[in-house]
C-alpha cells in the first residue's frame, strides 16, 4: 500500500522526466531504504531529510520506511530529491494533506537545519510542469527562474518549515513576481578604442552579422583577442526563444547564480588545457561543456594549437550538427551546441613567423609544425580566416580611433534583420544556399575560385554563406562579384588548408 506520493523529474539533458516519489511506512524494523536507480547523492537524501525533520522537532517513526522512485529503471542523480522525499514522508505521516501536494511537482535540496539550497535544471522542471498542468514547488533563491518556466502556480520557499505552515494554513507563500526582461545595451570593451586594423575590423563585422566562424593568425600581442573580446559588443541581444534554450542550458549546469534569464549572447573562453568533456561535455552527470554553454553565441579558443588533438577533433560534429550528444551505457545525452567559433593562433610556436626583426632560425618549418596541430577538417569548417599584424607604437600613436561598437552594432543588426525575413531567424552561417540568388559575373568568380583554391563542397558553400552575408551588410538582394571577391580575400591563403 502506498501512503503517499510526490511528483518530481529526473534530468536528461536540458529535458525534464517525470518521477514519482512513492512513500510506504509498513510495519517491522526501523529502516529508511531509498529504491529505484538512486545516485549516492539521492541515497544519502534520507540522512539530509533525518536531520531536517530533527531540526523541526519531529521524529520518524520507527517503522519501516520505503522510498521508491518510479520509474524504477530511470536513474536518478541529484540531490534536488531531498524535498521531495521530505514532503512525501510528511504527507505519508499525516503532517501534510495529500492532495494538496498532488498539485505540485516538487524539487529542492536540504540543508541539515532545514533550510532549501539551489539545484541544477528549476527552469526545466517549471517548463514541464507547465506541460502537466501543476505548479511548482522549488527552493526561494530559485523564484525568479521558476516564473520564467511558464505561468503556474510556484511555492517558492526558503526552509522546509515554511513549506509546512503554508500547507497547514498558518502562513502564506505569495506568488514570486515575473523577472523584468529589458536589454542593456552593448557590453564589453569599445571597437573604437581598436586602431587600424581595417581588415580584422571588418571580418569581425562580417562574422557578427552571419554567425561566422573565424580563425585570427598573428604575432603576441597583435591585437587577436583583443579583437575577440569587442565581438560581445557587436552582437544584438537574443530573441525570445533564444533566450529560452540558453537559459535552460545554463539552468541544466547549475550556472544561473542570480536565477535570471541570459539576455545577451553567451561569450565562452576556456583555457587551452580544457579537455574534451570540458568542450563538449561529460563527466559522471553528463554536464554541458563550452560548446553548449556558448549555445547562441560565441566560443573564444585562443591559442587554438595548444588545446589537445582530441579536444579539437570534437569540435568538428557540433560545428557541423548544432549539437553535442554524450553516449553512456544506460541513456544518450543530447546538448544544444550552436555556437560561433573565434580562434586565435600564433603562426609558429615561438609566435613571430614573418616578422624579420625576431625571425626564429627554424622558418619556415616552425610554422609548418605548429600549423600541423590543426587537421584539415577542422580548418574547412572555419569560414573566415584573418592575418593579423601589429602596429608600431608610432602608428598606435598616430592613427585616429574606428567605429565604435555602437555603430558597428547598428550595422549588423540591420544585416541579421534582412537574414531574418528571408529565412525566418536562422544566421546566414546555418542555412541552405539552394535559394540564394547569385548574378552572372558572380557565379563566373565563385566557379574559379571552387576551381584554383580547391574548395571542398563544405568550402564552397561556407564561402557562399559569407558572401551573402557581405551582401546582407551591402543592402543587396543579390549576390555580386564583390561580395564573392571580398569573400575570398578572407579564405585560408595557405595551401596546406584548403
Amino acid at each position: 500500500m502506498i501512503n503517499a506520493r510526490v511528483r518530481s523529474f529526473a534530468f536528461s539533458g536540458i529535458e525534464a522526466a517525470p518521477v514519482w516519489v512513492e512513500v510506504q511506512i509498513a510495519s517491522g524494523l526501523p529502516a529508511f531504504l531509498i529504491v529505484g536507480l538512486p545516485d549516492k547523492a539521492v541515497g544519502e537524501a534520507r540522512e539530509r531529510v533525518r536531520a531536517a525533520l530533527t531540526s523541526m522537532g519531529l521524529a520518524l517513526p520507527p517503522k519501516r520506511i520505503l522510498i521508491n522512485l518510479v520509474p524504477a529503471d530511470l536513474l536518478k542523480e541529484g540531490s534536488h530529491f531531498d524535498l521531495p522525499i521530505a514532503l512525501a514522508v510528511l504527507a505519508a505521516m499525516e503532517v501534510l494533506p495529500i492532495e494538496e501536494l498532488g498539485r505540485y511537482a516538487v524539487l529542492g535540496e536540504l540543508s541539515l537545519d532545514g533550510g532549501l539550497n539551489r539545484v541544477a535544471g528549476v527552469l526545466s522542471a517549471s517548463i514541464s510542469a507547465a506541460a502537466l498542468k501543476l505548479g511548482l514547488i522549488c527552493p526561494a533563491a530559485q523564484a525568479t527562474e521558476a516564473v520564467f518556466g511558464g505561468d503556474i502556480d510556484i511555492l517558492a520557499a526558503p526552509d522546509l518549515v515554511s513549506l509546512v505552515n503554508h500547507f497547514r494554513g498558518v502562513q502564506v507563500l505569495s506568488q514570486p513576481a515575473f523577472p523584468s526582461l529589458t536589454n542593456e545595451g552593448p557590453i564589453g570593451p569599445d571597437l573604437a578604442e581598436v586602431k587600424g586594423m581595417a581588415v580584422a575590423r571588418r571580418a569581425l563585422e562580417i562574422a557578427a552579422a552571419g554567425g561566422h566562424s573565424m580563425l585570427m593568425s598573428g604575432p603576441p600581442g597583435s591585437g587577436k583577442s583583443m579583437l575577440a573580446s569587442r565581438l560581445p559588443g557587436l552582437l544584438p541581444p537574443l530573441s525570445k526563444e533564444e533566450t529560452l534554450e540558453v537559459t535552460r542550458i545554463y539552468s541544466a549546469a547549475g550556472l544561473l547564480t542570480d536565477g535570471r534569464p541570459l539576455l545577451r549572447p553567451p561569450f565562452r573562453d576556456p583555457h587551452h588545457s580544457a579537455t574534451q568533456p570540458a568542450l563538449i561535455g561529460g563527466g559522471a552527470r553528463a554536464k554541458p561543456g563550452e560548446v553548449s554553454l556558448a549555445h547562441r553565441g560565441v566560443l573564444f579558443l585562443d591559442e587554438l594549437p595548444e588545446f589537445s588533438r582530441q579536444a579539437l577533433e570534437s569540435l568538428r560534429q557540433p560545428l557541423e550538427l548544432g549539437r553535442t550528444t554524450i553516449a553512456r551505457a544506460a541513456a544518450h545525452v543530447t546538448y544544444p551546441a550552436r555556437f560561433q567559433l573565434i580562434a586565435a593562433m600564433n603562426p609558429c610556436r615561438c609566435g613571430y613567423l614573418g616578422d624579420t626583426s625576431r625571425e626564429c632560425r627554424k622558418a619556415p618549418r616552425c610554422g609548418e609544425d605548429y600549423l600541423s596541430r590543426l587537421s584539415g577538417p577542422l580548418l574547412d569548417r572555419i569560414d573566415l580566416w584573418v592575418d593579423v599584424q601589429p602596429l608600431s607604437p608610432l602608428h598606435l600613436l598616430q592613427a585616429p580611433s574606428g567605429e565604435s561598437s555602437e555603430v558597428v552594432a547598428a550595422r549588423v543588426v540591420t544585416a541579421r534583420a534582412r537574414q531574418n525575413d528571408r529565412v525566418g531567424g536562422l544566421r546566414n552561417a546555418e542555412v541552405s544556399t539552394q535559394d540564394f540568388e547569385i548574378s552572372p559575373e558572380a557565379k563566373n568568380v565563385l566557379e574559379n575560385a571552387a576551381r584554383k583554391l580547391r574548395l571542398s563542397a563544405r568550402g564552397f558553400t561556407r564561402l557562399l554563406r559569407v558572401a551573402r552575408t557581405i551582401a546582407d551588410l551591402d543592402d543587396r538582394d543579390l549576390i555580386e562579384a564583390r561580395h564573392v571577391t571580398e569573400a575570398i580575400g578572407l579564405r585560408p591563403r595557405h595551401a596546406s588548408l584548403l
